[in-house]
Formats: structure tokens, sequence, C-alpha cells
């Protein structure tokens, strides 16, 4: 016998279910189980998040991929597991990965200055005072290293003046030779600033280093490998008709309003105009980012196909800021107790949780939510680990 409560719970999950727009991927987990998209219903039910697609992968395969909401909110087009989204720093980590590729094979080491790959870093300076009347300049105590570009403790600033307004406007040699004409923020090693300008500095080495242009390297060196194949920073035509609509809280937080990606330059599918960006560039699909963090974790290979040495991977995975820095930073990964993850600006998130064997994917495209669409990823996160690990 059920309780009144129960048949209006259930009754109630059908009208959340049907209002917001749910769809199950292919690949569900025990059809018993109450689904993902079920418990994020609520959140666009009261216009709080407009979609998202999620995964929920173990390390041979997928779990679990579950839609809910909608990509477009204007024409009520659904999210699909093949949605695209811009995942920008999320990029970040995969950056780290290729470029952990040349050190496996002895062509870059951590511990060099960016100047033994990047001349154009010899002799930068570092800002010792600096206010309204005058700037006083003196060299570092050590020029900067890859290990700390890779690590947000370079001193290198977020960007350079010459990116501004958008991020991609620059040919990537460009904008990180800016990077060295400017002064050091602080002392390298002694604080944590995160820094896109480390990452595209890690992406100008390795295209010097491998001699191929970075886009291709990643194209040929990991995303084609991990048949990540609709990971790119130029969207095609028919892939745009694929992307997320982007979305922000309204002016009174009660709902959402559609919004561009201010920090790329449009069109999105421009060659001529928009320039890779190692920092944080990147399309893809949930199923893409899912792939590769299921190589990471397995350290470092996936489908028989060995990427990365189990070295690298644990390296990147485990914490390299100093004990003195209350920041946890792998390279290219944030690092927890027993997981380490990245975001991207527009609250897009890949979470391994290492200890579970488990990989956790959401995308989403906000640029703000409103209510309380800010609980959306731990909704997710609590729900995901629940039926995959802890029933």
């Amino acid at each position: 016998m059920q309780l009144p409560s129960q048949t209006h719970n259930r009754w109630r999950t059908r009208w959340l279910v049907a209002l917001a727009g749910i769809g199950v991927g292919l690949q569900a987990g025990d059809p018993a189980a109450p689904s993902l998209a079920a418990r994020l219903a609520p959140f666009v039910a009261h216009h709080s998040l407009a979609g998202a697609v999620m995964v929920v992968a173990a390390k041979d395969r997928v779990l679990r991929t579950e839609t809910v909401g909608f990509a477009d909110l204007a024409t009520r087009a659904p999210m699909k597991p093949d949605t695209l989204f811009w995942i920008a720093s999320q990029s970040k980590a995969m950056t780290a990965a290729a470029l952990l590729m040349l050190v496996d094979e002895g062509r870059v080491s951590l511990e060099a200055p960016v100047a033994t790959y990047l001349p154009e870093f010899k002799d930068q300076m570092l800002v010792v005072e600096r206010d309204a009347a005058h700037t006083l300049l003196r060299r570092p105590p050590h020029p900067i290293t890859v290990r700390e570009i890779l690590t947000h403790t370079s001193g290198l600033p977020f960007t350079s003046a010459l990116e501004e307004p958008t991020l991609d406007a620059l040919p990537l040699r460009v904008a990180v030779r800016s990077y060295a004409m400017t002064p050091l923020q602080f002392a390298p090693g002694t604080r944590y600033q995160y820094s896109n300008a480390g990452f595209n500095t890690a992406g100008r080495i390795l295209e010097v280093v491998s001699g191929m242009p970075y886009e291709q390297f990643m194209e040929r060196r990991l995303f084609q490998p991990l048949g990540m194949k609709d990971t790119t920073f130029w969207p095609t035509a028919r892939q745009l008709q694929r992307l997320a609509k982007s979305y922000r809280a309204n002016g009174d937080h009660t709902g959402l309003e559609e919004t561009s990606i201010t920090q790329l330059h449009y069109p999105l599918s421009d060659r001529r105009h928009r320039f890779p960006m190692p920092a944080g560039g990147l399309f893809s699909t949930a199923r893409d980012v899912a792939g590769f963090c299921q190589m990471v974790l397995n350290g470092g290979e996936l489908g028989g196909r060995r990427l990365l040495s189990p070295a690298a991977v644990k390296a990147m995975t485990t914490r390299q800021t100093g004990p003195g820095l209350p920041q946890s930073y792998g390279f290219g990964w944030a690092i927890g107790d027993a997981w380490y993850g990245h975001g991207g600006a527009y609250a897009t998130d890949m979470t391994v949780e290492w200890r579970r064997g488990l990989v956790l994917v959401w995308m989403v495209q906000h640029a703000s939510y409103s209510g309380d669409g800010a609980k959306s990823l731990e909704a997710f996160k609590q729900a995901a680990l629940a039926e995959h690990w802890e029933r």
C-alpha cells in the first residue's frame, strides 16, 4: 500500500519531468533507480537552470548519460547527449596532458626555465613596488619554470592588456610574447594566482618543441586517439547547430535570459580572426570530456591505447603547489582528498572520484544562475554518487 504522500510525490515527479523536458541517454543505469534527470528537474522548473547533459562513467564504460531541460529556452529545443558546450578552463587539463606527453618523451623538463624553450622570457622582471607615481622592477629570485606555469604559481597575470576584451583575438605566439614583456606580479613559486597566461605559455612551448601548431598537436596526439570527434576550437556550421545557448540570471534573479560568450570573438567558426587558446578555448560534448577523464582515471590509457605514462598522470593529478600555499592544484587539475577536477567559466564541470572509480561530467552553459541554480551541480554529484557508489 502506498501512503498518500508517496502518491503525491510520484505524481509531482512526473509533472516536473514533463515540465523540465527530461531526456535519458542510451547508457542508462539501473532502470529501477530514480533518474538523475528527475533529481535535477526542479531546477529547470523553477527557471534557475536552463538544462544540462550529465555523464557518469567508470574506467571502462559509461554508466549513465542523461539530459534535462533545454539547450534553447526560446524554442524549447531539448538538451541532447551530443549537445555542444564551450568548456572554457577545462581546456587547461587537456593542455597539461598534451605537454606532459613531451615530458614523457624527454623533450620538456618541468624544472626547466620557460626561457629554455621560449627565449623571449629571458631577463623577465618582477614588480616589487607599484603605486600611482612609480613602478620598481627587480630580477626575480629565479626565472619562471614549466612547473610554475602549470600550477598558477609563476607570477604571470591572468591575461595581458592586449587580450581584452576577448581572449581569442591574438595568435598564440603574439599573446605569449606579450606575457614575456609583462613584469611578474610576484616572485615565482611564492603565491598562487589563477593565470590563463601560464597555460597559454604552456601551449606555446608545446608547439615550439614539437614543431607542430598547438591545435594540430592536440588533434593528432589527444583528441583523435581518444575519439573526441566534437572537441574543437572552431565549431563547424553543423556543430554550431548543436551548441547550447548561453544564459545568465535576469535583473531580479527570478529567471534566465540569453547571453553570449563574452570572452570570445564571433562568429565562433571564424578561423581568420579567432585563434586557439590553450587556457580555455575548447568546445566539446559530455561524452568527449568523459573519455578524456576516463583516460586519466586509467593512468594514461583508454581502450588499450596509452597516451601518458602512469608517472605523468600521477604528477598531473596530485598536489604540486607548495606546502605553504592554501590552494591545492596539480597540473591542470584542482586536487581534493579523493578527487581531482576542473570547471569552466560557463559552469561546466568534470570531476574524477578516483577512490570510487567514477567520472562525473556536468555540461551546462551558464554565465550565472538565478535562484538556487548554483546548487544544481552539487545536486547532480550527490545523486550520481548515491546511485553508483553508495547503494
